[in-house]
């Protein structure tokens, strides 16, 4: 059940850390550069809902894994950095096989 629980958390990390460049460097330019901003609208509500879905996911998480609360605050903390989802992505695969090891 570990590795489930933990597969599915990363895959809607990706999910949501796609989402969140996608808003930044596609749909915010368009909105500025080329006067779309309906653009946004669609992108963001996107982004919203994959943002609450990964929040309820990182809760499901901690206490299936159970993992220590700085983990769960870490993985709330990237959701604001670009890029950030992938860099936690590579860390939980290095913490997977260090905990099946």
């Amino acid at each position: 059940m570990l590795k489930n629980a933990l597969e599915q958390f990363r895959v809607m990390g990706l999910l949501e850390g796609t989402s969140l460049l996608v808003l930044l460097f596609i749909a915010m330019p368009l909105k500025y550069m080329f006067d779309m901003p309906e653009v946004v609208s669609v992108v963001g509500a996107i982004h919203g809902g994959l943002f609450t879905i990964y929040c309820i996911a990182i809760v499901y998480v901690t206490f299936v894994v159970k993992w220590p609360f700085r983990f769960a605050v870490g993985a709330v903390a990237v959701a604001f950095i670009p890029f950030g989802n992938f860099v936690l992505d590579s860390r939980l695969k290095n913490w997977k096989k260090v905990q099946t090891a």
